[in-house]
């Protein structure tokens, strides 16, 4: 199918309608998302079966099956009023920001408006766009230990994120109209430059902005066209095998001033191809809604700020407004399960504790109030620097509780692990074993990520910490020089796992 450059921008947000005031709070559940909005328990609903569309599109796109820690380790969506709220709760560096992301362990989150303030402005960052691109680094991320160059890293999801809706069908590869300004006035970044970028290379704003731009050029002009897929997918391998980036490009496109003068054509077409699927050929989603109750309509504005993360002195203010609707709904388990995170936060692990106590009092299979009553159990055995093993072991046992209620509680399985490096003593087998299934149920957690591939190269399996390494090293939002990139030269120099962190030049700590 064909499409009009032009024309193709008809509201990608058909759900991004003004909300009433005082809307009731509602939470849609589904296999791969929660998502928190106000509005009508319909409206909630249809932003979830839109997830759960996308979802669906993008694994049929690249052939990427469903996995059996799909549903217990779901996207947490909270739709808050508009782009200012947004950058409220971003805090700091996020002046320009219409949506954002965390990869956790602990939960992955992401933040999103519910009306467009510029609906109108084809340059500006739609709240769809946004959160398509994020969701897109999720699903790519949790299903490819590969390294992707800067260039096809943001490329990919921006391609992914102009997904369209029509009545019955998606249509995938739509043109980033909200790249124009980038990609017809801007100076461009060279295929030369896309393909000679490297993971210890810091880009000016301009040149940042000409990688997302460029990058989506690139990858729709190769994405869409199969002979050129076949020499992306032959590029991607050189790259994996070691093989620098311009040498990877020229083997498997030719030269790549003739490719600069391609996608110059290409950009100058005045019609894009572009993929028609059938909604019909998407699983259908299941979606669960309901109104939250009274106390988690009190606090979750509150859940919001806190789950955005926060640290010890910022918990502060937000544990002292928590803690007179925790008085008010001692009976309510949702709201005693988020205030026990609070107080953790905040460093009362005395509130944590009796609120986690009081879920599960209310709910016994709660594994979240397990995890945090774990948490309070772990951070004062440690505190008191306990070496009586029997002290860890009462404490490691919540862990234990919430695993055979959900064994694929990624965050129960760090922490598991971590227990062992806050007593001070070599974890096992099993813990090293939990650690590898986190990981492998949340790859998008970077810390948990640059933990497991530490612990695999203290034990020099330097082919198990490689695939971990690579997405770190080569994220176009890495720091220059970043641990990731400097581990993986110090591997592809011939040392041994223990010899590539001794050569960082300071310590990198398990917790690091």
């Amino acid at each position: 199918m064909r499409m009009r450059f032009g024309k193709i921008w008809v509201s990608l947000l058909a759900l991004a309608v003004a909300q009433p005031v005082a809307a009731e709070w509602y939470e849609a559940t589904s296999k791969h998302f929660i998502v928190y909005a106000q509005g009508s328990a319909d409206l909630v609903q249809k932003r979830a079966e839109r997830l759960e569309w996308f979802d669906g599109l993008v694994r049929m796109f690249n052939a990427i099956p469903a996995n059996e820690g799909d549903g217990s380790n779901k996207l947490t969506v909270y739709v808050v009023a508009d782009d200012s709220a947004v950058r409220r709760l971003f805090g700091k560096g996020g002046d320009h920001i219409a949506g954002f992301y965390q990869g956790r362990a602990s939960g992955s989150v992401a933040f999103t408006p519910a009306r467009d303030e510029r609906p109108d402005d084809i340059n500006a960052l739609h709240p769809q766009v946004v959160l398509f691109h994020e969701y897109g680094h999720h699903l790519l991320l949790g299903n490819y230990e590969t390294a992707l160059p800067a260039w096809f890293g943001e490329g990919y999801p921006e391609f992914l994120s102009t997904a369209r809706f029509d009545k019955d069908a998606i249509w995938l590869g739509t043109p980033a109209q909200h790249r124009a300004y980038d990609l017809l006035m801007a100076a461009p970044l060279s295929a030369e430059q896309l393909f000679s970028l490297n993971m210890t290379q810091k880009l000016r704003d301009t040149q940042t902005a000409a990688l997302y731009a460029r990058g989506w050029l690139l990858t729709h002009y190769l994405v869409m066209d199969p002979t050129r897929k076949a020499q992306l997918d032959a590029y991607l391998r050189a790259l994996n095998a070691g093989t620098p980036g311009a040498e990877a490009a020229r083997a498997a496109f030719g030269d790549l001033r003739t490719l600069d003068k391609s996608l110059s054509a290409y950009l100058h077409k005045s019609t894009m191809a572009a993929y028609r699927i059938p909604i019909e050929r998407l699983p259908k989603p299941v979606v669960s809604v309901r109104a939250l109750s009274p106390g988690e309509r009190e606090m979750i504005v509150l859940r919001m700020r806190s789950d955005r993360g926060v640290n010890r002195e910022t918990a502060q203010p937000i544990l002292a407004e928590a803690t007179p609707i925790a008085e008010r709904y001692p009976k309510d388990a949702v709201v005693q399960g988020w205030f026990a995170e609070m107080a953790l936060d905040a460093g009362r692990l005395d509130l944590a504790d009796a609120a986690a106590e009081r879920a599960l009092a209310i709910d016994p299979k709660s594994s979240q109030a397990l995890v945090y009553r774990a948490q309070v159990h772990l951070r004062r055995a440690s505190a008191a620097h306990a070496t009586d093993p029997a002290v860890w072991r009462e404490a490691r046992n919540w862990l234990l509780r919430a695993n055979k209620i959900d064994t694929n509680d990624a965050y129960a399985l760090q922490l598991f692990y971590q227990s062992f490096r806050m007593a001070g003593t070599p974890p096992t087998d099993n813990a090293k074993a939990a650690l590898r299934r986190a990981h492998e149920l949340v790859p998008q957690d970077e810390g948990l990520a640059l933990t497991y591939a530490v612990q695999m190269l203290l034990d020099d399996k330097r082919d198990a910490a490689r695939p971990a390494l690579r997405p770190l090293a080569y994220s176009a939002h890495s720091q220059t020089d970043n641990p990731a990139a400097r581990l993986l030269a110090a591997l592809d120099a011939g040392k041994t796992g223990p010899q590539a962190l001794a050569a960082l030049g300071a310590p990198l700590t398990i917790e690091d």
